[in-house]
C-alpha cells in the first residue's frame, strides 16, 4: 500500500515526516481490520530525497526497502536491494530474504529508499 503525504502549506516533506507518519498509519490500518491480507506500507512524498545520509536516516528507516550501490572486491559497481537492517561504523547490514548481508561501508557509494516492489 502506497501513501503519499504533503504538508498543507506546501512545505517540503522530510524523511522524518514519512517515518513519523508510518507507525500511526500502520496501527490505524491494523486496528480497522480493513485489509485481511499481508501488505507492505510505503509512506512517501513526490519531493522526498530518497538518499539516506545521516545516522538518523539509517535509524529512522530501519526495516524499509533500500537499494545499496557499492564497489565489490573486484572494483565492479554492484546494486543490491533488501530491507535496511542497520549501519555500523564498518558495515551496512542488509536483510535479503531473511539473511543479513554485510557490505563494507568504505565500499558503499550510496543507499536510497525504494518502493517495496523495487
Amino acid at each position: 500500500m502506497q501513501v503519499q503525504i504533503r504538508h498543507a502549506g506546501g512545505g517540503d516533506v522530510s524523511l522524518e515526516d514519512c517515518a513519523s507518519f508510518s507507525e500511526p498509519m500502520g496501527e490505524a490500518i491494523e486496528t480497522s481490520q480493513i485489509l485481511n491480507e499481508a501488505y507492505v506500507l510505503e509512506i512517501s512524498s513526490p519531493g522526498i530525497n530518497e538518499q539516506l545520509l545521516s545516522d538518523r536516516d539509517f535509524q529512522t528507516f530501519r526495516g524499509f526497502p533500500v537499494e545499496v550501490n557499492y564497489n565489490d572486491e573486484k572494483e565492479s559497481e554492484v546494486y543490491r536491494t533488501g530491507l535496511l537492517h542497520e549501519r555500523t561504523i564498518d558495515h551496512v547490514h542488509l536483510n535479503i530474504k531473511g539473511k543479513i548481508n554485510r557490505i563494507p561501508r568504505k565500499n558503499v557509494i550510496g543507499v536510497k529508499l525504494i518502493s517495496p516492489t523495487g
